[in-house]
C-alpha cells in the first residue's frame, strides 16, 4: 500500500511539473488582441512543415524550461505557417490571407525559415530575427527584445 501511494505521489508531481513546463502557443487571431490587452510583446514563430531548422528550434529551444518560463511570462507566442492557405489573419479592421500576412511581416523581404518576429502591438514596432537559435543564444535575444521593445 505504501509503495502504491509513493508511486501515485511521484506520478502526480511528474504530471504537475510537465504541465507547468508547457509553452502556451496561440493562434494569431487569439494572441494579437490578447497582447494588446495585456501589453505584451508578440513572438511570431514563422515556420514551415518541411523546415528542418524549424523542427530543431522546436525541439532544442522552445522546449527549454528557461525559454518556456520567459515566453509564458513576458510574451504572447504565436506559431505561424505562411503556407497554410485556408487561414485568415485579422489586424485591427483588416483581414489578410496567409501570404499577404507574411508579406506584411517580412516587409516584402526574404528571411527564410525559421524567422522570429517580435511585435509590440501598442508601439507598433517590429523586430525581425531570422534563423535558428539554440536556447542560450535565444535567451539573450529575448532579454534584448524585452529591454528594447517593452
Amino acid at each position: 500500500m505504501k509503495k502504491a501511494v509513493l508511486i501515485f505521489g511521484i506520478l502526480v508531481l511528474f504530471a504537475f511539473n510537465a504541465r507547468a513546463q508547457r509553452l502556451r502557443w496561440y493562434q494569431w487571431n487569439e494572441g494579437y488582441p490578447l497582447a494588446q490587452k495585456e501589453g505584451k510583446i508578440l513572438l511570431v514563430d514563422a515556420y514551415t512543415d518541411w523546415c528542418g531548422w524549424c523542427k530543431k528550434m522546436d525541439r532544442d529551444t522552445y522546449s527549454n524550461p528557461a525559454i518556456i518560463e520567459t515566453l509564458n511570462k513576458d510574451f504572447i507566442a504565436i506559431k505561424f505557417n505562411p503556407e497554410l492557405r485556408d487561414s485568415v489573419y485579422k489586424v485591427d479592421s483588416v483581414t489578410y490571407t496567409a501570404s499577404d500576412f507574411f508579406n506584411q511581416l517580412t516587409r516584402g523581404e526574404r528571411t527564410g525559415f525559421p524567422t522570429t518576429y517580435f511585435i509590440n502591438p501598442i508601439k507598433r514596432s517590429l523586430f525581425i530575427d531570422p534563423g535558428y537559435h539554440d536556447a542560450a543564444t535565444f535567451s539573450g535575444v529575448l532579454k534584448q527584445v524585452l529591454k528594447d521593445y517593452k
